[in-house]
């Protein structure tokens, strides 16, 4: 009786453990593979159309001034006023100018007597070969004051270096003017050439090459469009925008447009070069840079992450330029690169 009880208490034992919660069984996670975020690649062309925008202005702007200092006596054009080469536009009051003028050819006239008289004297032995010479050294000193004053005095007036249209006008009669002020603008419209000069990137700048060709807009023209190619490039950056500036002039007809009117630009640089291709790519994606060059990790299966060495082209504000390496890259990894290693596991992940 007592081993029938035994067997039975065995068997309720085993009941009850069958009932009872299951344990879980515990999930394996593969630690070899590492979650990241990716980027689609897109190239650019570099050597594409370059979109730009500047003001007109002329070749040949100048600003006139007196050589002189002195009163302003007359101002005979207003701005706006068309000028021919020669023509006079501004005078100073000449009292001061012409007795500079006077007392140096006075001074002139007396040392061309003085080296009369020791001359006469030195044929005569009674002057000494040194005084002679000290009277011409005398008189050839007057004579280049006497030249001074009167270059000085013809330059007391300003006269048009050629012909086109007074752009400003920075002085009244009346007033001051030492030697240097500014007086006038002017450019030469009637005969120079007009140019947009608009402002570009480091890169656009790097990517225009002198002879491209461009496709100029007129905003005031009802936006009507004329054939141009870029004639000049600057050589280092402007000191208040920090853009560089390209010059694009007129090959077809010449609109009627004013210096400072607004423009814009299409510079076609693929018709003189073979377009390459750039990629712009974040920065927290490159790796071990070094000069030009870099590291980056791509995924052509979004399975499996490569190392790449790429060529850096430009390092931007918010953004670096690559210029080759991506050629067949597929996808690139910008999150998660740290931890990676060539031919790594990956988890792409949104």
């Amino acid at each position: 009786m007592k081993h029938i009880q035994t067997i039975i208490l065995t068997g309720a034992v085993l009941v009850l453990a069958s009932c009872g919660p299951k344990k879980e069984e515990k999930k394996t996670i593969d630690t070899d593979v590492i979650p990241v975020k990716v980027m689609e690649l897109r190239a650019s062309a570099a050597g594409a159309d370059i979109s730009t925008s500047g003001q007109f202005t002329t070749d040949d702007e100048a600003i006139l001034s007196f050589k002189t200092g002195g009163i302003i006596e007359k101002v005979y054009v207003k701005e706006g006023d068309a000028v021919h080469a020669g023509q006079v536009l501004a005078t100073l009051n000449m009292t001061e100018i012409n007795a500079q003028v006077q007392v140096a050819k006075t001074a002139f006239e007396k040392a061309s007597r003085d080296y009369q008289r020791v001359t006469n004297l030195y044929k005569d032995s009674v002057a000494t070969l040194e005084q002679s010479q000290n009277a011409k050294t005398a008189m050839e000193i007057a004579r280049q004051q006497l030249t001074a004053a009167e270059f000085n005095k013809e330059y007391s007036q300003i006269r048009a270096t050629k012909s086109g249209y007074v752009l400003r006008k920075l002085a009244s009669e009346g007033q001051v003017a030492g030697p240097g002020t500014p007086v006038f603008q002017v450019n030469g419209a009637k005969s120079g050439t007009w140019t947009l000069k608009a402002g570009v990137s480091d890169r656009e700048w790097a990517a225009i090459n002198l002879g491209d060709k461009a496709t100029i807009t007129v905003a005031a023209l009802n936006n009507k469009t004329y054939e141009g190619v870029v004639c000049r490039k600057s050589e280092g950056a402007d000191a208040m925008t920090g853009s560089f500036n390209v010059e694009i002039k007129f090959t077809s007809e010449k609109p009627a447009i004013a210096a400072g009117m607004f423009g814009k630009a299409v510079v076609h640089t693929a018709d003189n070069k073979q377009a390459t291709s750039t990629w712009a790519i974040p920065y927290d994606a490159l790796l071990d840079g070094d000069g030009n060059t870099g590291y980056v990790f791509v995924t052509k299966d979004r399975q499996t992450a490569h190392k790449l060495k790429v060529e850096v082209n430009a390092i931007e504000k918010d953004e670096i330029i690559v210029s080759g390496g991506l050629e067949d890259a597929g996808a690139l990894i910008i999150s998660g690169s740290a931890y990676l290693t060539d031919s790594s596991k990956i988890n792409v992940i949104q």
